[in-house]
């Protein structure tokens, strides 16, 4: 019997397809699905997302097919034709794009062929996005994938300047849209132009030409590969993949990475580093007062997923000086990917190796705490993990308050905030997690 999953971190393949979707610019998702899917990733994508809302074609505004008995019976082609013909009548849209559900693929509905037939301006796309394919971290590559290999354009002439950067996963990362911008910003400064595809004024084109890049970045050592192994395949650029960077140490690290793939100049890559470091600490030693009078050390139990984990963990323990004990990842990963991150939580300034544990039932953080570190049985002396902080999502506020522990919800789903304008990645997103974390510790004073 394998291992269930209780309180999933994440939507399925289908979800996270729309949800990239979304994110696109002139784009509209057309679901081929069962009735109900759209309406029940409408709602995790809106309520588990910081309260998203819809995009430009989303939420409970979603086209679908909705097919009912009939269509698992004789097949649903014709009604996905019907749905693919009224859509481009009624929405206006720059591509539309057919994603289908569990129950279509299981009786052996082939929307690709349709899609193929009605095709004939070069804006209409589809791909297999089963529930059973995977999360929605994998709907996110199947999307790129299909764009890449499809949409983006061929033989054009390379830019020597110009560069693409993905692996940050729209509403699984509640900030995507602020992180994308704080590392575009990143690598302009390193002298390159960047397509992001999901962020701030991001067009279609820039996609679609988006095969004159001579490098790929992928921030995730785990999301995004496969995209970008289609687009090595198909376009022929490199790319590397870099840790997901949050504060100084972090992100220290993704300026020389990247700016060594690009063959920038140590000056160049210097200098940007001593730039942002300046204005960093600049508004970090405001807190430093604060930091010691109310003393603000915390021990830290980080709960999300493999991108966030890393970035988290790094920064508590090297920018913040705080004792990360205990990371949960709750992704679905291979051994190998695994074995990959493990290696990720040993090398930090501080010194400083917290215990790593993968498990993708995130109903067993506090038995992972208590395991940890074993519950006061009433002894004159006992070393207790406090005072502590976990930051993980909206499920781990209750766990929080078991072990009396602040609690801060950064990785999806994120339920108990509002996100609009927001980052949490670079020397700038840093300073925003810094407020928020320290906000909690002070607000009940």
């Amino acid at each position: 019997m394998g291992k269930f999953v209780d309180r999933p971190k994440y939507i399925c393949a289908m979800g996270g397809a729309v949800a990239t979707l979304n994110a696109l610019p002139g784009v509209v998702p057309i679901l081929h699905a069962a009735a109900g899917c759209g309406f029940n990733i409408s709602n995790a994508i809106n309520g588990g997302g910081g309260y998203v809302g819809s995009g430009y074609c989303g939420g409970q505004s979603l086209p679908s097919s909705n097919v009912f008995e009939k269509e698992i019976v004789f097949g649903g082609e014709g009604r996905l034709e019907q749905q693919i013909l009224s859509t481009m009548e009624i929405a206006e849209a720059d591509i539309y794009f057919v994603i289908t559900g569990c129950m279509v693929e299981m009786i052996g509905d082939d929307a690709v062929s349709v899609v193929k037939r009605l095709n004939k301006g070069k804006r209409l796309f589809a791909a297999d996005t089963g529930g059973f394919r995977g999360n929605s971290y994998k709907g996110y590559d199947i999307v790129l994938s299909k764009l890449f290999s499809e949409y983006v354009q061929t033989g054009l002439e390379k830019d020597e300047r110009l560069v693409n950067l993905w692996g940050i996963v729209p509403v699984q990362d509640v900030y995507w849209k602020g992180n994308l911008r704080v590392l575009k910003k990143l690598v302009e400064g390193l002298g390159y132009k960047v397509n992001t595809f999901f962020g701030e004024d991001e067009t279609l084109e820039d996609l679609k030409e988006s095969s004159k890049a001579i490098l790929n970045i992928v921030v995730s050592d785990t999301y995004g590969i496969d995209a970008a192994k289609t687009f090595k395949e198909v376009h022929d650029t490199d790319y590397i993949t870099t840790d997901f960077p949050i504060g100084d140490h972090g992100t220290a690290r993704f300026i020389k990475e990247v700016g060594t793939a690009l063959g920038a100049s140590n000056e160049v890559i210097n200098a940007l580093i001593k730039k942002e470091r300046k204005r960093y600490y600049g508004y970090l030693e405001r807190v430093v007062d604060a930091y010691s009078d109310f003393d603000l050390q915390r021990y830290a139990v980080i709960v999300g997923d493999a991108n966030y984990t890393q970035g988290l963990t790094r920064f508590l323990s090297d920018d913040l000086g705080w004792l990360p004990e205990l990371v949960i990842i709750n992704d679905l990963l291979e051994e190998e990917q695994k074995e990959f991150l493990r290696r990720k939580f040993s090398d930090y300034e501080s010194g400083i190796k917290p215990e790593l544990v993968f498990d993708t039932d995130a109903s067993s953080v506090l038995k992972h705490i208590n395991r940890h570190w074993e519950v006061n049985k009433n002894p004159r002396y006992y070393d207790s993990m406090t005072p502590a902080f976990l930051i993980g999502s909206s499920f781990e506020k209750e766990t929080a308050q078991k072990i009396k522990a602040q609690h801060l919800s950064v990785m999806y789903p994120v339920s108990n905030r509002v996100v609009l304008d927001r980052a949490y990645a670079g020397f700038e997103g840093a300073l925003t997690l810094t407020e928020d974390i320290f906000s909690v510790l002070l607000e009940s004073r």
